[in-house]
């Protein structure tokens, strides 16, 4: 029997605020950053685990406000007045930045004009500014006196409907049952719920095989 050639092709995941499943996890999150007329100084940290969903949330920001994005690693002083010119600026996995010379002073940029221009500054982030390894002091006050909202780690509720939702992102059709069966068995972490799918999306193309409990209980045993 000759094995299925597998092509490696990426799945298109929706982004939109129809798709944002909202959950006690991140409720608070989701009213914060609908309300960014009450952020202190027009600034914000959204800070929650991998896969949380920081992405997600900060893309409907985006969307929604017109607002120009950037990983915290990309960001160069040049680049800051066409950010802040937009009104409204992401940051995304500010974290990376830490111990970056250029990229810690970028932020710092950053962050000043924001607040001259009275732009709407939205930071995003794995941990708290003060697990950053920030080495610039006047950035490391500024990022922890920023007011913070959390995204708390998923329930069982977000985690099925993040499941369901990365099943579809994949045009994958699954039985209903095989949703809290996964729920109760696996690490309780949207990180982990991707790459749960993704697991079970190349070994059922692999083996021509549809999406069984048995073939979820063989991809959650070989994640360990």
């Amino acid at each position: 029997m000759e094995r299925q050639l597998i092509l490696d092709l990426p799945c298109r995941s929706a982004q939109g605020r129809d798709d944002f499943f909202v959950a006690p996890a991140n409720a608070l999150a989701l009213a914060t950053l609908d309300r960014p007329d009450t952020w202190p100084q027009r600034k914000m940290l959204l800070i929650g685990p991998e896969g949380a969903g920081k992405s997600h949330l900060a893309q409907i920001w985006a969307d929604e406000h017109g607002a120009a994005v950037i990983a915290g690693r990309a960001l160069t002083i040049a680049a800051a007045p066409a950010l802040v010119a937009a009104r409204a600026v992401v940051v995304e996995d500010a974290e990376t930045i830490g111990g970056h010379p250029e990229a810690e002073a970028a932020l710092f940029h950053l962050h000043n004009l924001a607040q001259a221009e009275g732009a709407d500054l939205l930071i995003s982030a794995r941990t708290p500014p003060r697990d950053w390894g920030l080495a610039l002091p006047d950035l490391k006050s500024r990022m922890q006196a920023t007011a913070s909202v959390r995204i708390e780690p998923p329930d069982e509720a977000l985690l099925a409907a993040v499941l369901v939702k990365l099943f579809a992102d994949r045009q994958l059709m699954v039985a209903p049952a095989l949703i809290p069966w996964l729920v109760l068995r696996m690490d309780r972490s949207l990180a982990t719920a991707r790459r749960v799918v993704a697991a079970l999306d190349a070994r059922a193309l692999a083996k021509g095989t549809a999406i069984t409990r048995q073939l979820a209980a063989e991809v959650l045993d070989s994640l360990g």
